[in-house]
């Protein structure tokens, strides 16, 4: 019995709808390296995590999804490993989390000229995060600025 009592706390089922709240959500293009004459850049979100519960919370992930308009193929993000049972997330604190996209645009032109063709399909991002093995939760949504680097960094680059 004193073995189910330990054990017990450990398989809680997390709700990340109720425990964590996402704000500050900032979006931008990062160029990749050049390969064989092309230019490579990729949508990133960028956004605060908090943790609105009473209790620390381990293993929080966060990953995103990139889908542009008439695109059959939705970019996934890189998941991101916000917080693990070493270094939980406390009630009432923040992460800042970056998750950029593994798909890419790429052109032999510069990167912001990319930003500024006519073909261009502005993707949005959908930001998901789960604690421990509960499921995935839409926490945010956004569109991606034509914008190289992160805000703050470059001035915003138009059409």
């Amino acid at each position: 019995m004193a073995l189910l009592s330990a054990v017990a706390p450990a398989c809680k089922t997390h709700d990340p709808a109720k425990e964590l709240r996402v704000s500050a959500i900032e979006t931008y293009w990062i160029v990749d390296s050049p390969q064989q004459g092309q230019n490579y850049i990729a949508p990133v979100v960028r956004f605060r995590l908090k943790n609105q519960g009473n209790e620390p919370l381990g293993s929080v992930q966060a990953r995103a999804r990139f889908p542009a308009a008439d695109q059959d193929e939705v970019w996934g993000g890189v998941q991101e490993q916000v917080s693990t049972w070493r270094k939980p997330l406390e009630p009432g604190t923040e992460r800042e989390v970056t998750v950029r996209s593994a798909g890419r645009y790429h052109a032999p032109a510069e990167p912001e000229d990319m930003l500024r063709a006519l073909g261009f399909r502005d993707p949005r991002v959908l930001v998901f995060v789960r604690i421990g093995s509960s499921n995935w939760v839409l926490l945010g949504q956004a569109a991606v600025e034509r914008r190289i680097g992160a805000p703050g960094v470059r001035a915003l680059v138009t059409p």
